[in-house]
């Protein structure tokens, strides 16, 4: 049997600040991107068996085992999709690494969120060049310090104006993948 080594994307998603929690999205649909000279979409809904599976999901910086921010199994980390994407919503913990990564969060400094998954069995599409991601097995979220492989959205504290930039954000670059 072979064991197929898990695949990251990454965003500049919006990731917002709200007490001692991280909220915003790991991960959105139908945004085309090009990853290692393909072009890629994550289908809506791409996230549902993963979701209902119950295994537990990390939170991590950097796609670091040894940066554990949350899980799902403790439930410091909540999932969910809804017509954007992957969104989700986690407890950060009182650690030298929490507190880093709500400093950098709050002051905008943040590169993005990332996703480790592995594509579950048909889960995949291909058809005129791109590569349509349709199940995933979803194995970790993170905190992308620096440079995410998908471009276009933004990390920053919440705020309405926060909220109304990622909408803003998010229509131009399905305005822009028409043309």
């Amino acid at each position: 049997m072979t064991v197929l080594a898990p695949e990251r994307r990454s965003a500049s998603v919006e990731v917002r600040t709200r007490g001692r929690r991280l909220e915003g999205y790991a991960a959105l649909f139908d945004v085309r991107a090009t990853v290692g000279g393909q072009a890629e979409e994550i289908r809506q809904g791409a996230f549902t068996g993963a979701l209902a599976s119950g295994l537990d999901v990390l939170a991590l910086v950097d796609h670091d085992p040894s940066r554990l921010l949350a899980r799902t199994r403790s439930r410091t980390l909540r999932l969910s999709q809804d017509s954007t994407g992957l969104a989700f919503d986690l407890d950060l913990p009182d650690t030298s690494e929490g507190r880093d990564v709500l400093a950098l969060a709050e002051r905008g400094d943040l590169g993005g969120m990332s996703f480790g998954f592995t594509v579950a069995p048909g889960g995949e599409t291909r058809s005129g060049g791109i590569r349509t991601l349709e199940a995933l097995r979803l194995h970790e979220i993170s905190v992308v310090k620096a440079f995410p492989a998908y471009d276009g959205t933004s990390v920053n504290a919440r705020s309405l104006d926060a909220c109304r930039s990622l909408r803003l954000a998010h229509a131009r670059r399905y305005l822009e993948a028409l043309t």
